[in-house]
């Protein structure tokens, strides 16, 4: 997956608790933050961002399993840039399809669709195209400004970095995220125990309230016979791989234990919790 980070340049990324309209960083698009919410002239990133982010918001199967092609955490690669007129909207969406195409991606099977509707989020105004490959959505492009001052204009252009290998490979979904560990325990643990590593690496610990809250409940889904012989080899692998999009403060032995020793915690609490599948 990281090949396809070959033709990006790489700002470091946002911090991940963000603390202020969300506790944690859900999008790259926030780094426009000052730009669009406030009007001022200035961004906290532009160009390019590989963004680790966590989102709870992934579509489930009735039984409550992620989707293929969903997951809490992933990599939100997007440009995100000011621009000064509207048709710097149309040239930034030639360049990711020409950026798509290098990567393996024929022209023919790309296509972005939508209505030219306006819509409006507080104090942004914008309009949103979808991106797919084939039948398989990729991400999208927004043109966004802030609504007192529409010269302050935006392009925010995202998708998933492990949903463009997906798209680009179709291999299994499980097999592509968790590797050698995706049978190995239920996908609700693997993804949870995976942004648990993102959190704890980056400082967000488990605490009752704010970011730490949302590491102590996805911890608390953990399966529990799953994780009985510790969850160090996948928290060394999922640190790995976040270590690729900036520095991590918390080095991996040290997520491990975090890890375990919450998982012991919540079993101390009702010892016949077995994680909620």
């Amino acid at each position: 997956m990281v090949s396809l980070l070959t033709a990006l340049s790489r700002p470091p990324p946002l911090p991940l608790r963000w603390g202020r309209e969300t506790d944690l960083t859900i999008s790259a698009v926030q780094a426009l933050d000052p730009l669009l919410k406030d009007g001022r002239p200035l961004t906290y990133r532009s160009g390019f961002l590989p963004q680790p982010v966590v989102r709870f918001t992934g579509a489930r199967a009735a039984s409550g399993e992620l989707l293929d092609g969903f997951l809490t955490s992933f990599v939100n690669v997007s440009r995100i840039e000011p621009i000064r007129r509207v048709d710097e909207f149309g040239t930034i969406l030639d360049d990711w399809f020409s950026v798509l195409s290098r990567l393996g991606f024929h022209a023919r099977h790309l296509s972005a669709h939508g209505r030219l509707t306006v819509w409006r989020r507080n104090q942004v105004e914008g309009v949103t195209l979808h991106i797919n490959h084939l039948d398989l959505p990729l991400g999208d492009i927004v043109l966004l400004w802030n609504a007192a001052r529409p010269d302050r204009m935006a392009v925010d252009l995202g998708s998933g970095l492990e949903r463009l290998a997906w798209a680009r490979t179709r291999t299994s979904w499980r097999d592509l995220v968790f590797g050698e560990f995706a049978h190995l325990a239920p996908l609700q643990t693997l993804d949870a125990v995976r942004t648990a590593c993102l959190l704890v690496g980056h400082g967000v610990h488990p605490a009752t309230r704010g970011a730490g809250g949302a590491t102590r409940r996805l911890i608390g889904t953990v399966d529990r016979e799953s994780a009985r012989l510790g969850v160090s080899s996948l928290v060394r692998a999922s640190h790995r791989y976040w270590s690729l999009f900036g520095d991590m403060v918390v080095p991996w032995p040290a997520v491990a234990v975090t890890i375990e020793d919450e998982l012991a915690r919540w079993q101390k609490a009702d010892p016949t919790l077995s994680g909620r599948r």
